[in-house]
């Protein structure tokens, strides 16, 4: 390819990315206008919900790195979505929202992995003798 086409190509790229980002803002938009809790609630719920879904899908146990994994990489590309769809006056208020969403969305997931793979026996009931 030559850099023009190159050059095009890659503003397709952005372009497609862009209208994605748009499009999912729109989905999630109308996901919290739809049900009766807060945008803080649905990130925690969706956080576990995507960990439980990953973890069966991938036929693993929430006690393994990988749906964790999956439920950050999600967020971060939900966070990178707002952060260029949803702009705000203040950068300082978006980048914290940013991070709160990160927080709650990662705050069951990451009790869920930990509790799994200190303390099992919270999660599972012991065989019996």
């Amino acid at each position: 390819m030559i850099p023009a086409q190159l050059k095009q190509a890659g503003h397709a790229l952005l372009d497609g990315i862009q209208t994605a980002a748009g499009q999912w803002f729109d989905v999630k938009t109308y996901i919290e206008r739809s049900v009766a809790f807060s945008d803080d609630v649905l990130h925690v719920l969706a956080g576990v919900f995507i960990q439980l879904i990953a973890a069966a899908l991938l036929r693993s146990s929430v006690g393994r790195w990988r749906p964790w994994l999956i439920v950050l990489a999600l967020e971060l590309l939900n966070e990178w979505s707002d952060f260029h769809v949803d702009h705000w006056p203040d950068l300082g208020m978006q980048l914290g929202e940013s991070t709160k969403d990160v927080v709650l969305t990662m705050a069951l997931p990451t009790v869920l992995l930990i509790v799994s793979r200190r303390w099992p026996r919270l999660l599972v009931r012991p065989p019996r003798p």
